[in-house]
């Protein structure tokens, strides 16, 4: 059963763009690289009884705000900071690890954090993607023994076990972890989190930023949809509650909207726009209390 989904040596350019491409506060991306960092030089010098460091951050917040690239591209930015030696990248499939076979998610667990994790760090740093980590963690508290086989509280035991393990004993390691649903997520696992960042949705400033960089790419193909560009902040606003991913997606869906822009999205229009963005659009209380935490 293979259990890493990819295996990457780091820096490297395909990761590069990733960690501009999520519009975030420039505070919360000097919070996240300043805290991966240092998993790195204080592990390596001081014991962990002595700073308790577990090499872990946990990045959440809705699904499309960009959560798992961002963790690319931090993982990129860290590398780069490591350098001679760089990191090797890894991305561990969640899903494959929580198998339906009784027994199985455990010991999947187990060698993961036990044996494949520590044998790659051997070789120098590693940094590891555990993406909708609450598959594998999930809060046993909220779990119903007869709705859930009790393979899956084994296997959030083995994972933390594991995990504590691992902080000890191989200081060459990051955990990055994302979930679209910490309450799903035992409370064991975010209180060994050094930092827990919420990835919200997008504010008003940063979806103008979004915007702006999708017109940016189709101008360069497409010179007529330079018109769009004076309406950023009227689109910026009716978009709102948007995560960034549909933002994205509604410029693609504006050019598909008749065969005719569809073969030359030079005749887009502003209205095409609009209809695109009402048909994206979530309710816009449910992200108006994270106005003022801009991502994307």
């Amino acid at each position: 059963m293979e259990v890493l989904a990819s295996q990457l040596r780091l820096p490297d350019d395909q990761l590069a763009a990733c960690w501009e491409a999520i519009k975030i506060a420039s505070v919360v991306r000097e919070r996240l690289l300043a805290q991966a960092a240092l998993a790195f030089t204080i592990r390596r010098k001081l014991p962990f009884e002595v700073a308790p460091v577990h090499g872990l951050i946990v990045l959440f917040g809705p699904p499309g705000t960009g959560k798992t690239t961002l963790a690319r591209g931090l993982a990129n930015e860290v590398a780069k900071a490591l350098k001679p030696e760089g990191a090797l990248f890894i991305e561990v499939d969640a899903h494959v690890l929580a198998s339906s076979s009784v027994g199985q998610s455990q010991r999947e667990v187990k060698r993961v954090f036990d044996e494949t994790i520590p044998r790659l760090a051997t070789a120098g740093p590693v940094i590891v993607l555990l993406d909708e980590v609450e598959t594998i963690v999930a809060d046993r508290y909220r779990l119903s023994l007869e709705k859930n086989p009790i393979d899956v509280l084994r296997a959030t035991d083995a994972a933390l076990v594991g995990l504590d393990r691992l902080c000890r004993q191989n200081p060459n390691v990051l955990l990055l972890a994302t979930t679209n649903f910490p309450q799903a997520l035992d409370t064991a696992l975010l209180s060994r989190a050094d930092l827990v960042e919420e990835i919200a949705l997008p504010d008003t400033e940063t979806r103008e930023k979004i915007i702006a960089e999708v017109l940016q790419h189709l101008v360069r193909h497409w010179p007529e949809m330079e018109k769009l560009r004076s309406l950023i902040p009227f689109f910026a606003e009716a978009s709102q509650g948007v995560d960034g991913r549909r933002l994205r997606k509604a410029f693609i869906a504006a050019i598909a909207s008749t065969l005719e822009t569809a073969r030359d999205p030079n005749k887009v229009t502003a209205s095409h726009v609009v209809a695109a963005l009402q048909s994206v659009r979530v309710d816009p209380s449910a992200g108006a209390e994270h106005e003022s935490r801009p991502a994307a």
